[in-house]
C-alpha cells in the first residue's frame, strides 16, 4: 500500500463498555488493542495515501458471542449486515479523504450525511 501510494485499512472496533466487560477475556481487550493499534497506524500513515479507520456495530450484534437463550425477542439486536454499507463506502474511492474515524455502522447514514 505505502509503495502504491493508496490502501484503506478499515479495523473492527465495539463499544467501551465491550471492551470492559466482566467475562470478555480475551475478546473485550483484543478489541481495544486493535483500537490502540487503529490509532498509532493513523497517526503513522497520515499523508502516506494509506488510510485507517474504525468501524463499529453500534450495538450487541447477532454474531454468536451473546447466549440467546432467554432473551425476548424485542431486544433489539443488531444483524451483522448493519457492517455492510459503510466498510465497502471506506474502502471506496469516494473515502479516500476519511482518515483517524470511529464510525458507528447502526449510525453510518447520519454520519455520512453530516460529514
Amino acid at each position: 500500500m505505502l509503495a502504491t501510494g493508496a490502501g484503506r485499512i478499515v479495523n473492527i472496533a465495539v463499544n467501551l463498555s465491550t471492551m470492559q466487560r466482566a467475562g470478555y477475556v480475551p475478546y473485550g481487550p483484543s478489541r481495544a488493542g486493535s483500537e490502540s493499534l487503529s490509532r498509532i497506524m493513523a497517526a503513522e500513515l497520515r499523508g502516506t495515501g494509506v488510510t485507517v479507520n474504525l468501524l463499529l456495530p453500534g450495538g450487541a450484534t447477532v454474531t454468536g458471542m451473546l447466549p440467546m437463550d432467554g432473551v425476548p425477542e424485542n431486544h433489539g439486536f443488531l444483524e451483522p449486515d448493519v457492517m455492510g454499507p459503510p466498510i465497502v463506502w471506506l474502502a471506496s474511492e469516494e473515502a479516500s479523504g476519511v482518515h483517524d474515524e470511529r464510525i458507528v455502522a447502526s449510525e453510518f447514514e447520519d454520519w455520512l450525511r453530516d460529514r
